[in-house]
């Protein structure tokens, strides 16, 4: 599970990632269309869960979605608040929201569960369950291989997933797995991304 030592790590080099990562301009053309697809059927606001330093929040909001972003890294949300006044960003675990039930269309979450180990990983995919709306949309993006397993990411250590596994973890946690998409990219880790909804049954 993610935790104070991983957003110390974050907070560490919070400057280094934001001038790697912290623009539209990082973004793989894919990863834009991909989350651009998903964004137009959204329906009700969206949770963009740890957010970073914010650009994607805004651009889910300059969608004309109402979008709040939440991370844990203190440096980012101030980022975040500076680069997009107009934005709400709010410094929080994704293991325990203060959002209501049910009151949420959609969460992004593009990258910020990589950390979570693989025994405690339901807890925030719980929290994302509670928060939808029946029916609500989320997109998970994350590091994919063959198996589950560490790997000595630059910043705090990671968990890549099968499209498999993370799947049957999304199943067990109240969602029903809508599609998956997997990009492999020369000099890169394999990447790959779910769209799940959340079962009206819950």
């Amino acid at each position: 599970m993610i935790d104070d030592g991983a957003s110390a790590a974050y907070s560490r080099r919070a400057a280094e990632y934001i001038e790697l990562f912290g623009s539209m301009s990082a973004v793989h053309p894919s990863d834009r269309q991909l989350v651009s697809t998903w964004a137009n059927e959204v329906e009700g606001s969206v949770i963009d869960a740890g957010c970073g330093p914010g650009q994607w929040t805004n651009f889910l909001t300059e969608r004309g979605l109402s979008a709040q972003g939440i991370d844990l890294v203190p440096e980012f949300i101030e980022r975040a608040r500076r680069t997009y006044p107009d934005v709400p960003f709010t410094t929080s675990s994704l293991n325990a929201l203060d959002v209501r039930d049910g009151s949420v269309g959609g969460i992004l979450s593009w990258y910020s569960l990589i950390h979570h180990e693989p025994g405690t990983i339901r807890v925030p995919l719980q929290e994302f369950n509670r928060v939808l709306e029946p029916g609500g949309a989320l997109l998970i993006g994350f590091f994919e291989g063959p198996v589950v397993e560490q790997f000595p990411h630059a910043v705090t250590p990671a968990y890549r997933w099968s499209v498999e596994a993370l799947s049957e973890e999304l199943s067990a946690t109240g969602f029903d797995v809508i599609e998956s998409h997997v990009r492999n990219t020369a000099d890169q880790r394999s990447q790959a991304a779910i769209i799940a909804r959340r079962r009206a049954d819950r």
